[in-house]
């Protein structure tokens, strides 16, 4: 991949391909029915957006250092989290990573009565990201030979808070002057569409949702599952 750069043991991904078409966002959408209007707002988006929006991200190849009964020291960083701890149980190496669709996507507002161009920027920014997560993804995967993979992200169990994403942001660097990511007082990121998180290869399936009764939440990926919750008992 283009735009790959190493800086003090952390990997930055600055050219991540990403592609935006009208049809595609049409189908993020889950629009059935299509006006003038509303074809002219995602038209000028994608127009707008494609030559300006650079994917990025940053990870970092890291050891396991030491295992307590809810904790890992990971580049002499210590995460608490029993959840975590027993997910990577059989992972010697594992890849703290923060990925964004890029504080350039920033630039372009909307009148906050444009309640259309809202709603498409917004999950055109989300199409991007996606998009950047499995780019990160695979490029981890072949680098490494990995075969299953999962991942856990900061604040989506209760079990790992959103609290802990300083330490994630402390073990790849200057994440701001990397990829153009920082954190709020309230430990969320900035620019919105950027998630963080470690990534490990796993001999069980994984998923955060399978442990989130929640069922309406419009982000699940997988269904709740007492059975793999009794694992972290």
């Amino acid at each position: 991949m283009n735009g790959e750069t190493r800086e003090s043991g952390s990997i930055v991904l600055s050219d991540i391909p990403f592609e935006i078409s009208e049809e595609k966002v049409f189908e993020a959408l889950k629009m059935t029915k299509r006006n003038p209007s509303v074809e002219k707002t995602v038209r000028d988006l994608v127009e707008e957006m494609s030559p300006v929006a650079k994917p990025k991200a940053v990870y970092r190849a890291s050891y396991i250092e030491k295992r307590g009964e809810d904790t890992l020291v990971v580049e002499g960083v210590e995460f608490r989290s029993r959840i975590l701890r027993v997910n990577t149980d059989t992972a010697g190496r594992l890849f703290p990573y923060v990925v964004t669709a890029g504080e350039e996507l920033d630039v372009l507002g909307a009148s906050k009565d444009d309640y259309m161009r809202i709603f498409c920027l917004d999950a055109i920014k989300e199409m991007i990201l996606e998009q950047a997560i499995g780019s990160f993804e695979t490029r981890v995967k072949k680098e490494y030979a990995l075969a299953a993979t999962a991942h856990m992200n900061p604040g989506s169990l209760h079990d790992w808070p959103i609290s802990e994403q300083p330490k994630l942001f402390n073990v790849l660097g200057n994440v701001k002057q990397l990829i153009g990511v920082s954190l709020t007082e309230s430990f969320l990121m900035n620019p919105l569409k950027s998630v963080s998180g470690i990534f490990f290869p796993t001999e069980v399936s994984f998923q955060s949702c399978m442990l989130c009764p929640r069922h309406s939440c419009s982000k699940r990926r997988a269904e709740y599952s007492k059975a793999a919750a009794s694992r972290f008992d």
